[in-house]
């Protein structure tokens, strides 16, 4: 393997780090990274070879014909990335969500808030077609959200619908994997089987995420080509739209007990009392915001070293 081959294959570990960064915080797009570091449209046609060819070749027994179908040399470098920072940073994140869990949330509500600006200022033009419908993704949104239960349930049938809504937020590029999670209760939930291996939610999930990529890639692969503008302007809206889950501010109006543990089962939005609490969470917002900015420049400049290369 030459010089030139080992430094992409070493830029699309870095580029699948990033993703993997992004998709474990709620927030920040996987899908965000893939196109902004210019391997979105690779990223969905290595998908799509997961076709209805391949899994009858699967299938039947014909394996060396359906695996020689699959990218590889662009998709293991990237998984491994992607695997690689979800490890890692799993541990950390589910401490402070246990911990510090106000100061966290502010700083998803600055990383959501800034990655819908970074998908925003892709979109050209942006005129009245975008602004009706980023209106329309805004409040459809907001209206969805506070539909969602805080508490959903823990069942391997939830765990495989998780995993499939989830993956199909992680290649869209506005919405987060993780975010999704957040809004349906189960991102602690998979911070946890993360940290401790436990590998009959992971199964679970996973094969829900397989499934949700695979049938999804093909919809959203027609939509970016068909209806590009208005549909990064509704993932837009819904990214607004949903901050109303992510505020660090929530009243608790219905608790119940389950055996040792309190789970809070509806909440609402309040603003803060004031105090140093709120200059710091103010801090933390705006460095949310600015490490989203940070990250899409370090995505560029890896595009560009691609590009380069």
């Amino acid at each position: 393997m030459n010089r030139a081959v080992l430094r992409e294959k070493g830029i699309l570990v870095f580029k699948g780090a990033l993703m993997g960064a992004a998709d474990v915080v709620p927030g920040v797009s996987g899908g965000t990274i893939a196109f902004v570091t210019g391997i979105y449209d690779r990223l969905l046609a290595a998908i799509s070879t997961f076709d209805l060819a391949w899994f009858r070749s699967f299938f039947t027994g014909r394996w060396r014909e359906a695996f020689g179908r699959i990218p590889w040399g662009f998709l293991l470098p990237l998984v491994a990335g992607i695997a690689f920072s979800i490890l890692s940073l799993a541990r950390g994140v589910s401490w402070l969500l246990e911990h510090q869990p106000r100061e966290l949330w502010s700083f998803f509500f600055g990383l959501v808030l800034a990655s819908t600006w970074v998908v925003a200022s892709e979109v050209r033009p942006r005129g009245a077609l975008f602004w009706s419908h980023l209106a329309a993704g805004t409040i459809g949104a907001y209206l969805l959200v506070g539909l969602i239960p805080v508490s959903t349930p823990t069942t391997f049938w939830f765990t495989f619908l998780s995993g499939a809504v989830a993956a199909t937020a992680m290649i869209l590029p506005g919405i987060s994997g993780s975010f999704i999670l957040v809004l349906l209760s189960q991102y602690h939930r998979m911070l946890e089987a993360v940290k401790e291996l436990d590998l009959f939610v992971l199964i679970f999930f996973m094969s829900g995420a397989f499934v949700g990529l695979v049938s999804f890639s093909r919809v959203l692969k027609w939509l970016m080509s068909r209806f590009h503008l208005q549909t990064l302007a509704v993932l837009c809206g819904f990214m607004l739209g949903s901050l109303r889950r992510v505020w660090p501010y929530q009243e608790v109006l219905e608790s119940a007990q389950f055996h040792d543990k309190v789970v809070v089962l509806k909440t609402r939005n309040i603003l803060p009392d004031g105090g140093g609490e709120v200059v710091l969470h103010g801090a933390l917002m705006i460095t949310g915001f600015l490490v989203v900015l940070g990250i899409s420049a370090l995505a560029r400049r890896a595009a560009e070293r691609g590009h380069d290369a």
